[in-house]
């Protein structure tokens, strides 16, 4: 396996978007217990190696919440093995016996089966985490105010499928926050992980048909105020396979010109489909967020004069300059 060298301090940053309505929770600590989230979908390939990192955190007060999204080959034995060799005492089996969800509908089914007062961590079955992962994540936590959702995010050493080092994800966008969390996601899931106010505001809210998990969580907690905490240090080796769900093109080029030939449709059907569900969930907004996202709802409804309008919204843009020019384009044509 790919030795890679220890990993200093986790680079913070905040977010200084106000306080949500979300009150009354427990101070996360140093030492606090994580619920690892983990959906599984035919994982055999690699994920005795992920399940393997769970076991090596420096971080110990950890617990495994895991579903099976249909898998058709041995994950789902691969798992109860891990139950009860390895993982034993520390698994929990989410099935439901609902079938095949998708990756937002899965990982959402466990937001909603998290033990209230933890802090929850996302999970990709492919991954290898970095033996620190959770204890910097814990700790980045540990310094937000508990009554306001947080959201902490990280970079990634991006491997191939036998874990060869590809190079580093790129560095993630500052500020962070809402409405700037409609326009791309900054928050790769393997990841995330939120603190106990996080998860009581997802489970509260509704995503729409369509979206991925880490970018709903990172567009609610955003909408609602939230912080975002960014760490520059890497976290976990993300592998980039033919079977990854996304996935990450490390040159501007290559994801414009990608952009460019999928054209507006994909993206505009998304946006809308964020905007139409974030207004569904008004009274949890933060009033700031609301203004926005009035004026991003009434231009996508009426003319272009209201578009022109929207788009000198604070924060409505993308990482970098060619890019918010690809996203005023198709929001002004999408």
């Amino acid at each position: 396996m790919t030795q890679w060298p220890a990993l200093g301090p986790a680079a913070l940053e905040r977010n200084p978007a106000a306080p949500a309505s979300v009150r009354q929770q427990p101070r996360p600590t140093r030492t606090s217990p994580v619920c690892i989230a983990l959906s599984t979908h035919n994982g055999s390939a690699f994920l005795s190696e992920q399940l393997a990192s769970f076991v090596a955190q420096s971080h110990r007060d950890w617990t495994l919440l895991w579903r099976d999204d249909g898998s058709a080959d041995q994950t789902r034995d691969i798992m109860r093995a891990f139950a009860a060799g390895a993982g034993a005492g520390r698994v929990v089996d989410a099935n439901d016996g609902r079938g095949r969800l998708g990756i937002a509908g899965s990982f959402m089914a466990l937001v909603r089966r998290a033990p209230p007062g933890q802090i929850l961590a996302y999970a990709d079955q492919d991954d290898v985490w970095l033996a620190e992962k959770l204890e910097r994540g814990v700790a980045a936590l540990a310094r937000t105010d508990p009554d306001r959702p947080a959201l902490y995010c990280a970079r990634q050493l991006l491997v191939d499928a036998a874990l060869r080092p590809l190079g580093t994800s790129p560095a993630l966008p500052r500020p962070a926050g809402f409405p700037q969390s409609l326009t791309q996601n900054i928050a790769t899931g393997c990841t995330v992980m939120l603190n106990p106010a996080a998860v009581r505001l997802l489970t509260a809210v509704r995503p729409p048909a369509g979206t991925l998990h880490d970018w709903w969580s990172y567009l609610v907690v955003t909408a609602a105020g939230g912080r975002v905490i960014i760490d520059d240090q890497p976290s976990v080796l993300y592998r980039q396979h033919k079977g990854n769900a996304i996935g990450v093109k490390l040159a501007f080029w290559p994801r414009a010109l990608a952009a460019l030939r999928r054209g507006p449709g994909a993206f505009m059907a998304i946006f809308r489909a964020h905007v139409a569900a974030l207004e569904e969930q008004h009274d949890l907004l933060d009033p700031a967020a609301q203004e926005s996202l009035a004026a991003v709802a009434a231009a996508l409804h009426q003319g272009v004069a209201r578009r022109v309008r929207a788009l000198h919204l604070p924060g409505l843009r993308r990482q970098n300059f060619l890019e918010t020019q690809v996203f005023r384009l198709w929001f002004m044509i999408g």
